[in-house]
């Protein structure tokens, strides 16, 4: 079965940097699409982004839009958030998620395949 590992969250200002990584997405469990959620605490999971392998069209949810990129390289089989001008209601678990029938790519009951999150804390 396909596993996927979350890595580089951590705690910074508002503002700063964060790449987020999440190994073990590839194209040989023909997976569709793979994306990022997060969920703060006291708050429903969300969307944040996500990447279709074919084509590789991106989707980006209205409040990350311009700040984060989500790419992927299949030699690496690996998958990257990249977090820029992160504020503080960026905070929250990350965690990828990958699928192989992907209609809605925000709809986290889409995705056959999660991680275990990665914390992601950013103060003012």
């Amino acid at each position: 079965q396909l596993q996927l590992v979350e890595s580089g969250g951590g705690s910074v200002q508002a503002g700063g940097s964060l790449r987020l990584s999440c190994a073990g997405a590839k194209y040989t469990d023909d997976i569709y699409c793979l994306g990022w959620f997060r969920q703060a605490p006291g708050k429903e999971r969300e969307a944040v982004a996500s990447i279709y392998i074919g084509g590789g069209r991106t989707y980006y949810a209205d409040s990350v839009k311009g700040r984060f990129a989500v790419s992927q390289v299949y030699a690496a089989r690996t998958t990257w958030l990249q977090m820029n001008s992160l504020k503080p209601e960026d905070t929250g678990m990350y965690y990828c998620a990958a699928g192989n029938a992907v209609l809605d790519w925000s709809g986290q009951y889409e995705y056959n395949y999660w991680g275990q999150g990665t914390q992601v804390t950013v103060s003012s």
